[in-house]
């Protein structure tokens, strides 16, 4: 659902400059990025739709600010980029910085999910309705980056939120490059694909990266340009093409495309909990299955990945029995 499109070619000043400069090290006058008016058709939350590109409260290349804005830097195929969202009434202001700035302006409607169609969601449990009656402002984002959801997902395979977390913001802010224009405190641009390559093992070691993973984040960074065309694939084709690096399976394709290519059917098979999650809300069975889940989520077939995100933001999960292991969307509501 295409929102109005209206390009601002002047330059706007953005005020109290650099965020968090370490002390001792001059302050530079303010930056101004280029501008983009956007205004989406229906209620948007900017939370809500952005959250799940967050990896922990410490990512170094999301933050999400006291006056409601949203900061990303991200490595575009123009070059690392800074982009800072946020809302002005009905409209949204989306301002960038760095080679990539015009990249990520251009992205900004479907960063906001105007691809994705709500409207073609009908809720058929009251859980899910009553879930989607109060988060209007969900849709599912479309980044159009593959690598940049795909490294994380990889880290967070079969270990902890918490680990997962911390390798990525330790390797982020040592091999990443800083994020341009006046970016909060240390925010940074995630490696290329060749930085990534030439992590040498014991910095994966300190980092508290098995081996598995990192030799699936080489393998995948060696084909990274083919990666990156899965953009322009059906989310289906595009988790086959992931799937083809070893190391890559199910549970890591779903979660690159849910963000990728905001795929609203790519649910998560494979995950500790979510089984356990949509079958106590859906059928109060605590101790569902991945097929149990699938058997229960297949009205919603086409929105399976929204019934579960509505499900998810419901509230209605069972108390926990294990270590808290990586989900998608736990977490980065």
């Amino acid at each position: 659902m295409a929102g109005r499109f209206a390009p601002r070619p002047t330059r706007t000043t953005v005020r109290g400059g650099h965020v968090g400069v370490p002390a001792g090290v001059p302050r530079q006058a303010p930056v101004a990025g280029r501008v983009r008016t956007y205004v989406p058709q229906g209620p948007l939350d900017l939370g809500l739709v952005l959250g799940p590109l967050r990896r922990g409260p410490g990512d170094p290349t999301f933050r999400a600010m006291p006056d409601g804005s949203v900061w990303r830097a991200s490595r575009t195929p123009l070059g690392p980029g800074t982009l800072r969202i946020a809302m002005q009434g009905a409209a949204v202001r989306a301002e960038a910085w760095g080679p990539g700035a015009e990249w990520l302006l251009e992205q900004v409607p479907e960063l906001l999910g105007a691809a994705d169609d709500p409207e073609a969601f009908e809720p058929r449990h009251r859980v899910v309705a009553l879930a989607r009656h109060r988060r209007p402002g969900l849709r599912l984002t479309r980044t159009g980056l593959v690598l940049e959801s795909l490294i994380p997902s990889i880290l967070e395979q079969k270990v902890t939120t918490d680990e997962a977390y911390r390798a990525w913001r330790l390797l982020v802010r040592q091999y990443g490059s800083p994020a341009p224009g006046p970016a909060p405190g240390r925010m940074c641009v995630m490696p290329d694909a060749r930085t990534w390559a030439l992590i040498p093992s014991w910095e994966w070691h300190r980092a508290g990266v098995d081996n598995k993973r990192a030799s699936t984040i080489l393998r995948a960074v060696r084909v990274a340009a083919r990666l990156e065309q899965a953009v322009g694939f059906t989310p289906e084709d595009a988790r086959a093409r992931l799937e083809v690096v070893p190391g890559v399976g199910p549970w890591t394709s779903a979660e690159v495309v849910q963000r990728s290519h905001g795929a609203a059917d790519a649910v998560t098979v494979g995950d500790l909990h979510l089984p356990g999650i949509v079958g106590f809300a859906l059928a109060g069975d605590r101790d569902a299955d991945d097929a149990v889940m699938l058997s229960l989520l297949e009205p919603y077939a086409g929105q399976r990945h929204r019934a579960a995100r509505l499900i998810l933001l419901s509230g209605r999960v069972p108390a926990r029995r294990a270590p808290r292991m990586p989900r998608g969307d736990i977490g980065r509501l």
